[in-house]
């Protein structure tokens, strides 16, 4: 298994660490490699429920960009948070309480840059929500490619009951996700929803037991990164950017990012593979 995963990766496996140009210290998040093609984001903030203050707004945007600008560092990301009670409960209230408008603006801003590039990261990333999900957490949540949940968990976006509005993509995201009506409901009331009401509106993919829910996210992010990554990376790019396009134009897209599978070390592995009867081995080129 060490020499599969050895020939898959451009890097050796003792040498696929965080480097000198990206950071594996952060203030509020904590990053690890669980394995090779892997990467795990933990928010760092348990003691205030991992709430989002600007500091981590900066951490975010910092490890994404940095993703998006390196899309062979890893082939999977587990999103979750730290300790049992809190994924993320929103924007840091106490931090934000006495801001002036502009200090205000200022930190959503970085927000705002932090959820965009949390959305343009080219691989996977998949949010293990292991406890409460409000506000801009929720909306973290739903920027990521797909959700697993643990049971007792709960969801709002309640920032109409503030004076303000979901501002991280929530009420694009979540349409989305539930549907148009019923995100209506959730966002116009800010009542929270369970982690089982979302597993039945589609917006979770998978409800876990607490103590497995890390497991399974891991586990399903091991598969994702086992799979070609230029192939996971373009099938990615072509439903995010086709949801947005007619049918028609979403199938042109579909077919140029098809095209670039073509010419790749990685497809003739998978066809050779195939017909050798063995598992392949990709490599991302």
């Amino acid at each position: 298994m060490a020499d599969a995963v050895a020939r898959r990766t451009h890097i050796p496996p003792e040498e696929k660490r965080l480097t000198d140009t990206m950071r594996d210290q952060f203030e509020t998040i904590k990053v690890e490699r669980p394995s090779p093609d892997v990467l795990q984001i933990t928010l760092n903030r348990p003691g205030s429920a991992n709430a989002m203050n600007t500091q981590m707004g900066l951490d975010l945007l910092e490890i994404f960009t940095d993703l998006g600008a390196d899309p062979d560092f890893c082939r999977a990301v587990v999103l979750t948070g730290a300790g049992d009670k809190a994924f993320c409960a929103g924007g840091d209230l106490k931090q934000r309480h006495g801001m002036t408008d502009a200090a205000w603006q200022a930190q959503h801003h970085i927000f705002e840059r932090q959820v965009r590039a949390l959305i343009d990261c080219p691989m996977p990333v998949i949010a293990a929500v292991n406890g409460v999900a409000y506000g801009g957490g929720c909306e973290m949540a739903l920027a990521c490619d797909f959700i697993y949940a643990a049971r007792q968990v709960r969801f709002a976006l309640p920032e109409v009951t503030l004076g303000i509005m979901p501002g991280a993509g929530g009420t694009q995201t979540l349409a989305r996700a539930v549907g148009e009506r019923r995100a209506k409901e959730l966002l116009l009331s800010g009542k929270p929803w369970s982690a089982e009401d979302a597993a039945a509106w589609g917006m979770v993919n998978r409800l876990c037991d607490a103590t497995n829910l890390l497991p399974e996210a891991l586990a399903i992010a091991r598969t994702i990164a086992d799979n070609a990554p230029i192939s996971i990376r373009q099938a990615k790019r072509s439903m995010h950017h086709g949801l947005s396009l007619s049918l028609a134009d979403g199938m042109l897209f579909e077919i140029e990012a098809y095209n670039r599978m073509v010419p790749t070390e990685d497809r003739r592995e998978g066809v050779t593979a195939f017909n050798e009867k063995r598992k392949p081995v990709f490599t991302g080129r």
